[in-house]
């Protein structure tokens, strides 16, 4: 939004044609409460804090309200805004449709000005924060709004073309955010059903789908004889790692985490080579971390390199419910945060086991699953 600059309020970065300075009015002065009630025949509406209103008949909540006592609730049209009961911790909701909300709730009808850019600044950080923090009484759930110290408020204010610009490009960039959010939780879905399906279930040694060529049946073998257990040491010319769950390995000089550790220690660490499988400290309950570049860990972790087996798809597994749950849980021992691995039952743990090239394919397959979740997570 627009920042002092001189003695002129201005933004930073403005579409073409506009270089009129920014003003600052009071909310009441660009909005006006609305009280519109005796409309029994509009339907009643469920506000969803970030997401607008819809219709209570539709929503998911399955919210019961008495029917007799609509002619008491309050209009909304689209583009009003309404200061619902938790507006103190996520501002003000904008109604995308009409209908009727709770009389409990204050209604706000902009006087010539844009609803899309102002549903911007009133769920900003710094309107929350900063200018209605002061108008807000009360503690913990039982906070309100002083409504008439509300009207108050000092917000920006600029021509209404220059407003419909800056509300119609947020109003496309959440678009393209709520559509890369949908494929992403599709994909989700997708990769927890082909999960489930091609791995064999329930005792059976053939899995629901399998690629074209694959036939035979799969096999139970156990851990320690597909993946034997690596305890190099001395290497302090290699980099130190560190390790995120669900996301391999990183350079702690690179890591965001600015952990101290003692590089004269170093010769204690053990060596990890992309696609070795870690026990860390958080397996219990993560499974095990697959290392994604070459360097050392913490001696207190245990390093597993597999014999001519796919680490992309034994991941899979190692982080799946049923081996957390199911196969790991019996060998975790302690409580709480004291929780710990018996290294040498989970080595008797038997897992699936398919020839090398059904291995790589199932592998290959997730893994560009995976991609294509992290790049719509990313854009």
């Amino acid at each position: 939004m627009a920042e002092q600059h001189g003695k002129a309020l201005v933004p930073q970065i403005r579409f073409a044609g506009f270089t009129d300075p920014w003003e600052q009015r009071k909310l009441g002065e660009l909005f006006e409460e609305h009280s519109e009630k005796d409309r029994d025949d509009l339907p009643a509406l469920t506000i969803i804090q970030g997401g607008g209103t819809v219709h209570r008949d539709e929503s998911k909540r399955n919210l019961q309200f008495d029917r007799s006592s609509l002619s008491n609730y309050k209009v909304v049209d689209t583009g009003d805004f309404i200061v619902h009961l938790r507006s103190f911790e996520g501002g003000l909701e904008k109604a995308t449709c009409y209908g009727l909300v709770s009389p409990a709730y204050h209604i706000f009808r902009g006087k010539n000005v844009d609803s899309d850019f102002y549903y911007l600044y009133f769920r900003s950080k710094r309107f929350i924060d900063v200018d209605l923090k002061p108008h807000v009484y009360g503690i913990r759930d039982g906070r309100s709004i002083d409504i008439e110290g509300m009207k108050t408020i000092f917000i920006p204010w600029t021509n209404l073309a220059e407003q419909r610009q800056i509300g119609a490009f947020f109003d496309r960039l959440n678009s393209l955010i709520t559509l890369h959010q949908r494929k992403c939780d599709k994909l989700c879905v997708l990769k927890k059903s082909m999960l489930d399906k091609m791995f064999p279930k329930g005792g059976s040694l053939y899995p629901e789908i399998r690629f074209a060529g694959f036939t035979d049946p799969w096999e139970q073998r156990k851990l320690g004889e597909l993946f034997e257990e690596h305890s190099e040491k001395d290497r302090d010319d290699l980099p130190a790692l560190t390790i995120i769950q669900g996301g391999g390995t990183v350079h702690r000089d690179e890591s965001k985490r600015n952990l101290q550790f003692d590089r004269s220690s170093l010769s204690n660490y053990k060596v990890v080579d992309t696609g070795d499988f870690i026990v860390h400290l958080r397996s219990f309950e993560g499974g095990l971390e697959k290392a994604t570049c070459y360097g050392l860990v913490s001696p207190a972790y245990h390093i597993f390199r597999g014999k001519n087996v796919d680490s992309d798809f034994y991941y899979l597994y190692f982080r799946s419910k049923r081996f957390i749950d199911v196969d790991l849980k019996p060998h975790v021992y302690g409580i709480r945060d004291g929780r710990s691995i018996d290294i040498e039952g989970m080595k008797t743990i038997f897992i699936p086991w398919t020839n090398l090239a059904e291995q790589r394919q199932i592998g290959a397959f997730f893994d560009r699953l995976n991609s294509l979740i992290t790049l719509h997570q990313r854009k």
